[in-house]
């Protein structure tokens, strides 16, 4: 594992690497889902959970801007109810993983930001996402007791 600062030193280290986004892509959707089988979904998800608890982060800004250092996408909340959190996530990445055909998973993207609003406010969480093809979008709703 990292210490803080070596983790502090080498992602502001990669944060001014850029890299095409297919590598990333034939990972994640053609190795990754050859590897996990019918199980995929769900093993990302968990994996996004274990991954926020790697970086925990303290607050909504913290998560954000995450999101954007890593090349997730834009995060912005749409809304905010008693135990609900309803965020939506775009890019030109998102934009172009939604216009092909098949199965495309943001299940890290949403299992993270549940752990990470379980890490900012306490509360356990679980995320569930929803792909919008018209608007380019993930609409993820964070829910909790």
């Amino acid at each position: 594992m990292f210490t803080k600062k070596q983790k502090e030193d080498y992602n502001e280290t990669l944060s001014h690497l850029t890299i095409p986004a297919f590598g990333y892509e034939l990972i994640r959707e053609a190795l990754l889902k050859d590897l996990l089988g019918k199980d995929y979904s769900s093993i990302l998800y968990w994996s996004g959970k274990n991954l926020a608890r790697q970086m925990p982060l303290q607050s909504l800004d913290e998560i954000i801007s995450f999101y954007k250092k890593s090349g997730w996408g834009n995060l912005e909340i749409i809304k905010e109810r008693k135990g609900e959190m309803i965020f939506s996530l775009k890019s030109d990445w998102i934009h172009n993983r939604l216009q092909r055909e098949g199965e495309i998973s943001f299940h890290i993207e949403a299992g993270f930001l549940a752990e990470q609003i379980r890490n900012a406010f306490g509360h356990e969480a679980e995320a569930m996402e929803e792909q919008k093809k018209k608007t380019s979008e993930v609409i993820i709703t964070v829910k909790w007791d």
